[in-house]
């Protein structure tokens, strides 16, 4: 399977062929093998880019953040934690020939309500829309892809 390439920066993977034949990487911060799909190429983007661009360390992305909704389990694809260890940004990843639409946005709000990020992110790959939540709790677009020091 051959993946698009993404707006964000180029990335190196640990690959191999899996028991089933298809390609598996290596998520360094879970410590395990995934398949990669095409949502999770776009995942691996997005975590390379938290690390190298925005200054985020390892161990302040977590990937498949749990999030209590309405009491159902579900899963943030990425949230990264601030330096006061509270989460700070949460980002909803699609796969790369999925719209990024308003479902997208609502979807990562829903999560957002009950974690409180200032910034919330939807990316394909191709297209990525950037928030930040206002003082009234709605959200503002912003122009970038958060950038933190």
């Amino acid at each position: 399977m051959e993946f698009p390439r993404l707006q964000f920066p180029p990335i190196r993977l640990r690959a191999r062929r899996g028991a089933n034949g298809r390609t598996e990487v290596f998520d360094r911060g879970r410590g395990r093998w995934l398949v990669l799909t095409p949502e999770e190429w776009v995942r691996r983007h997005v975590v390379e880019y938290l690390r190298g661009e925005c200054g985020f360390l390892a161990e302040q992305i977590v990937e498949e953040y749990p999030v209590d909704v309405n009491g159902m389990a579900q899963r943030a694809d990425i949230v990264a934690i601030g330096s006061d260890a509270k989460p700070l940004v949460i980002v909803e990843c699609k796969e790369p020939n999925v719209s990024i639409d308003q479902e997208t946005l609502r979807q990562a709000a829903r999560y957002n309500a009950t974690l409180g990020c200032r910034y919330l992110v939807t990316t394909n790959g191709l297209t990525t829309h950037c928030f930040m939540l206002s003082p009234d709790g709605g959200y503002v677009a912003i122009d970038h892809f958060p950038h933190f020091e």
